[in-house]
C-alpha cells in the first residue's frame, strides 16, 4: 500500500492531466455523486457517473441533482 494520500494523488493526477485541483466543495459533490450512483445500482455505476459528468462538461452540483431524481426501473 503507498503512503501517498488521497488528495495528494488527485493533485498528482490534475497536475499530469493538465488540470486544476477540484476545490473542496467539488470534491465532496463528486463523492456525493458517486455515493448515489452506486447506492442506487451497483457500485461500478459510481466513477462512471463521474466520468459521464465530467465528459457533458455538467457542474458536479447539477449533476448530483440529476442523478438524486433519476429513478429508473430496477
Amino acid at each position: 500500500m503507498s503512503n501517498i494520500s488521497g488528495h495528494e494523488w488527485i493533485a498528482r493526477f490534475a497536475g499530469a492531466l493538465g488540470v486544476a485541483v477540484p476545490d473542496p466543495s467539488t470534491l465532496d459533490r463528486l463523492l456525493e455523486l458517486a455515493g448515489v450512483a452506486a447506492h442506487r445500482s451497483e457500485r461500478l455505476a459510481a466513477p462512471i457517473a463521474c466520468y459521464l459528468a465530467g465528459l457533458a462538461g455538467a457542474d458536479p452540483a447539477q449533476a448530483l441533482a440529476l442523478a438524486e431524481m433519476l429513478d429508473l426501473p430496477a
